[in-house]
């Protein structure tokens, strides 16, 4: 199986994507203890994108000039890519993490209707059936006391943004897949970083005050590994494969991290994981889960076929 994965570009992306959600469901943690060093909202979100920036740097000035003659379509990636994160991070700071994530996760719809309007994709019975999944689970974690399953607070909204700012990103790629992998992913961090501090020094939410230099460099020997042994290789398998796959599938694919996401709010936080969150992780999990499942049971039974004949 793993060979002929090897061979099936868009098997190793959708194995790319599926194991990238997984480690987004742990990004929270590095981003609240970022925060809770002193280095506050957005300028948490501004620091995770800045420090990576930094590290490319050096390489991204050797492709200069292949990134100014990529334009404004390259750009185009990297600002509604970079808007989908920076809302999506700082959620996390204002608000529960389940609920950051699931309202993020609303993602998969957005992006099949997109792609259905835009890129005149079809829905097709597999992505029906993960999508129904998904709202299922989303509307069992959410609905609460007869209240409508709907954002409460700043962190929710930002969390529902993020995941329209995603599925645009999704369909963007797909639509203009042809840019280079590394110049995608230097235009992403260029961009997030310039909006984190966009959001960090407008008078809104709770104002958090500039770090002072010392909190960066006390935070820097743990927060440094983080990037290049998750970030950076995160967001490379991100930017690889989402131009690969439908945006429908990209959005299921990522829903893994609602699992992990879960569990470990679960086991790191005093948020509520109980019988009702269970059963919508579950759901949630079994969508992301339903198209790959879907499309190896097809190539075996393809495959057996071939044998026979």
């Amino acid at each position: 199986m793993l060979k002929n994965a090897a061979s099936n570009p868009e098997t190793l992306a959708k194995i790319a994507c599926t194991a990238a959600g997984a480690l987004w469901g742990l990004y929270w943690i590095p981003l609240r203890a970022v925060n809770e060093a002193g280095i506050r909202g957005s300028w948490a979100t501004a620091l995770f994108y800045l420090a990576p920036f930094v590290i490319m740097l050096p390489i991204g000035l050797l492709r200069w000039r292949r990134i100014l003659t990529a334009g404004w379509p390259l750009q185009c990636i990297g600002i509604t890519a970079a808007l989908a994160l920076v809302f999506y991070s700082n959620a996390f700071l204002y608000t529960d993490v389940i609920r950051a994530v699931l309202l993020y996760y609303l993602t998969p719809i957005w992006s099949a209707l997109l792609a259905r309007v835009w890129l005149k994709e079809v829905i097709t019975q597999e992505r029906t059936i993960a999508i129904g999944l998904g709202i299922a689970g989303l509307f069992v974690i959410l609905y609460s006391g007869g209240e409508i399953p709907a954002p409460r607070n700043a962190g929710d909204w930002m969390g529902l943004i993020a995941g329209l700012f995603w599925a645009l990103t999704a369909n963007v790629m797909r639509r203009d897949p042809g840019h280079y992998t590394f110049d995608v992913l230097i235009s992403w961090f260029f961009w997030a970083g310039v909006f984190a501090l966009v959001l960090a020094m407008l008078p809104i939410l709770d104002e958090p005050p500039a770090p002072e230099i010392h909190q960066v460099i006390e935070v820097l020997p743990w927060f440094l590994p983080v990037v290049v042994l998750m970030i950076i290789p995160m967001f490379y398998a991100i930017t690889w494969g989402v131009p690969l796959l439908n945006p429908g599938t990209v959005g299921i694919l990522f829903m893994t991290e609602i699992s992990i996401g879960a569990l470990s709010a679960a086991l790191l936080t005093d948020e509520p994981f109980g019988t009702r969150e269970v059963l919508g992780v579950g759901l949630i999990t079994a969508a992301g889960l339903t198209e790959v499942f879907s499309t190896v049971i097809s190539s075996s039974f393809a495959l057996r076929r071939r044998k026979s004949d």
